[in-house]
């Protein structure tokens, strides 16, 4: 399928481009018009993150990567928390929500727009950002993954030793291994 948004992906409309590409249309091909020239956008391509289209900008019913949750009933609660981090963002941006420091969600947010913003900066294109970005979102997929394998199993992430990181590094990669 055919999908448009609008130019200069950013964190929901990133976050929308990596969900339908991972998860609703492997095949998705996407266009990005110029903000305020939507209306040259071609009908026949399913539009989000543009004014007045089904799967809308964020607003009261929630960001566009929540409605393309919804709509496609894509099930997982990885994605339903990298939802909230996508919420917080945006919040942050348009609210001035600050996390406080147990807020490990709102303070991924905060992190994951730095990056975004910082991605938006140092490639031309949308497609040069959205190519940058999703290694991003694989590995935050994964993180919550496998820490929510953690937590349903009631398991223990070993501790670093004296060699570093290398035990829990693999505990982990393991678990992802096992469960996917």
């Amino acid at each position: 399928m055919k999908w448009v948004t609008r130019d200069h992906v950013h964190l929901d409309r990133m976050a929308c481009v990596w969900l339908i590409k991972r998860f609703v249309d492997k095949e998705a091909e996407f266009t990005f018009v110029p903000w305020g020239q939507e209306n040259l956008r071609n009908p026949e391509h399913i539009a989000f993150s543009i004014p007045n289209v089904e799967l809308s900008p964020h607003d009261e019913s929630g960001t566009t990567f929540q409605k393309i949750l919804r709509k496609y009933g894509v099930m997982d609660s990885s994605l339903e928390e990298l939802a909230i981090v996508i919420q917080k963002g945006v919040d942050h941006v348009l609210h001035g929500y600050h996390p406080g420091a147990e807020d490990r969600l709102g303070q991924i947010a905060v992190g994951l727009l730095a990056v975004s913003e910082g991605l938006m900066l140092t490639h031309l294109t949308d497609e040069e950002i959205v190519k940058a970005n999703t290694p991003v979102y694989d590995a935050l997929y994964d993180n919550f993954k496998v820490h929510g394998i953690v937590k349903s199993k009631a398991l223990s992430i070993p501790r670093n030793n004296a060699l570093g990181p290398t035990l829990p590094t693999q505990f982990l990669r393991q678990l992802l291994r096992d469960h996917t």
